[in-house]
């Protein structure tokens, strides 16, 4: 046992430190990023270098249903071979015993990459970048709502019970005092995340009843996009233990804003360590524009993946701190591509359509390869947007219907995430939409029964 532990990450080690490992919970992403795998005995895992699960489980929908994603073989199921990525060893300081959790990367018999495992997306396009001399570089913002108990889907989502015994309300956004409201649950996800080794760059109060957003410090787009899972995990965790829940639904509550993950992008040549969206001068360079450009262009296509759900679509609304459409413009929070305030060696490109309901790994996947695409075709973008946004038109999907239309027709970005990829995520996300369509709302039994 002492002799795998001592590799572990320093994070993991700390925890374990004069303790006896009771547990290892081996664990993947599915499509929607929720933790699928098996919880082993430390000894077995110590064993082990790799375990199997059946394929089906990126065929699934959100409700647990199948579309025909398996392809023309049919449904058979075969085993896939999961490997553990050591270097995600994390605690799951949340655990009645001392439990370490293992991301696994999944590979067929052959040994080559499940081309659907969203990790293994993102490790593609990522890979891209480096064989152009370049290393992308990425900072995630993760926005979600403390909200009331809600064990009836019947009944409306309610902010939680601050810490004064008072609702939590909304139109406080960066107060300090709503934020001391939710202190139980925040020290919580703090003390996890110390414990996971990850490093918190801000926890702020935003403008919705009880929404709050952690910030993460800037860095490798998978090595963020497993902190974003794991993250989701320890503040649900966090949240249970204070008697209320977390959600990273989009938009979980009507006339409040929704919760996006917006995405910070910048590319940094690896000869050099320069990012190349800055000139010697310190001007922008044609990267930067062509990146711009490339978001302008595919976004619209991609963003089946960055608003994953019916419910993703009610977060776009005018006047609610999310964008309608994808104009771009310097420290404007209004378009839907912003360049923040930066010097030239920290310039990057802020995407703020992307979901917190997304799949971390394939959102910033998504978000990688559009930017990619500008490069590889050099295009140019709109010029740049002064003003209020939402006072123009919006030009991005409204429903998802159109939003997977787009997807469908999209081979550019499908060669770029993997046209097995894009297959299998069209066929999953369409099932889940059609399932969708044979729900009948209370707002359709409140004004059509008896008026039409």
């Amino acid at each position: 046992m002492a002799d795998w532990t001592e590799n572990l990450p320093q994070a993991a080690r700390d925890y374990l430190e004069g303790r006896r490992l009771d547990e290892v919970e081996c664990i993947i992403s599915d499509l929607p990023g929720i933790a699928r795998g098996k919880a082993v005995p430390a000894s077995k895992f110590a064993r082990q270098t790799y375990f199997h699960l059946p394929d089906s489980i990126f065929y699934q929908t959100i409700t647990g249903d199948w579309g025909e994603a398996a392809g023309e073989d049919g449904f058979i199921e075969r085993d896939m071979i999961l490997k553990p990525d050591m270097a995600t060893a994390s605690a799951a300081p949340w655990t009645g015993d001392w439990t370490l959790q293992v991301i696994h990367d999944a590979f067929d018999r052959e040994g080559a990459p499940i081309p659907f495992s969203p990790r293994n997306v993102l490790k593609r396009v990522v890979q891209l970048y480096h064989d152009k001399g370049w290393k992308p570089i990425v900072a995630p913002e993760m926005e979600f709502f403390l909200v009331a108990r809600n064990l009836d889907p019947a009944k409306e989502i309610e902010p939680m019970m601050g810490r004064s015994g008072r609702p939590a309300a909304a139109r406080q956004a960066y107060s300090m005092t709503a934020v001391d409201e939710f202190g139980p649950v925040i020290d919580d996800i703090y003390d996890f995340a110390e414990a996971q080794g990850f490093e918190i760059d801000g926890i702020t109060q935003e403008g919705g009843a009880g929404q709050l957003e952690i910030n993460l410090r800037h860095g490798d787009p998978v090595k963020l996009a497993d902190e974003v899972f794991y993250f989701k995990r320890l503040i649900r965790e966090a949240a249970i233990r204070h008697n209320c829940f977390a959600t990273f639904m989009a938009k979980p509550i009507e006339d409040e804003p929704g919760s996006a993950m917006h995405i910070h992008h910048s590319i940094i040549e690896k000869e050099t360590g320069k990012n190349i969206f800055s000139g010697p001068q310190g001007g922008e360079t044609d990267a930067f524009y062509h990146f711009l450009a490339g978001l302008q262009t595919h976004l619209p296509a991609g963003l089946a993946v960055m608003a994953p759900y019916v419910n993703s679509y009610r977060r776009y609304v005018k006047d609610h701190a999310a964008p309608i459409n994808l104009e771009w413009g310097r420290d404007n929070r209004t378009t839907g591509i912003r360049v923040p305030l930066s010097g030239p060696e920290s310039r990057r490109i802020e995407n703020r359509i992307a979901g917190m309901d997304c799949n971390p790994y394939l959102g910033i996947a998504v978000s990688l390869a559009c930017g990619y695409l500008g490069l590889m075709e050099e295009t140019r973008p709109s010029r740049q947007f002064h003003g209020d946004a939402y006072a123009g038109d919006g030009d991005i999907p409204q429903v998802m219907g159109e939003a997977l239309d787009l997807f469908d027709e999209a081979k550019a970005l499908h060669d770029v995430l993997g046209p097995e990829f894009a297959r299998v995520y069209g066929i999953v996300k369409r099932a889940e939409y059609e399932e969708f369509l044979q729900v009948i709302s209370p707002w359709e039994r409140e004004h059509l029964l008896l008026n039409v």
